[in-house]
């Protein structure tokens, strides 16, 4: 694990209170959000992505639509659509 995970990991266990904790889930999903729009941000339709479907299946497949936090996909193989965190999509 990388050392700034780890620490943060250490900080957090070291958290006493309920609004300590509620801060720093707040913390974390202000973040979660950020990375998803950003990577939202550098696709575009019609660009080849790929990312892990259900059961560990590599899906590769066409962009159809950009959305705030998530791509919709279709699937190359099957035509079947799938809406992913665009977070966890890569170009191919």
């Amino acid at each position: 694990m990388c050392n700034d995970v780890t620490q943060a990991v250490a900080a957090i266990r070291r958290l006493e209170s309920s609004d300590q904790i509620n801060e720093v889930i707040e913390a974390i999903r202000l973040q979660q959000t950020w990375v998803a729009k950003n990577a939202a941000r550098s696709i575009r339709v019609g660009t080849v992505v790929t990312f892990e479907g259900r059961r560990g299946r590599t899906v590769t497949g066409e962009v159809l639509k950009v959305n705030q936090k998530t791509i919709v996909v279709q699937d190359q193989a099957t035509q079947a659509k799938w809406k992913v965190t665009a977070s966890m999509v890569s170009p191919v």
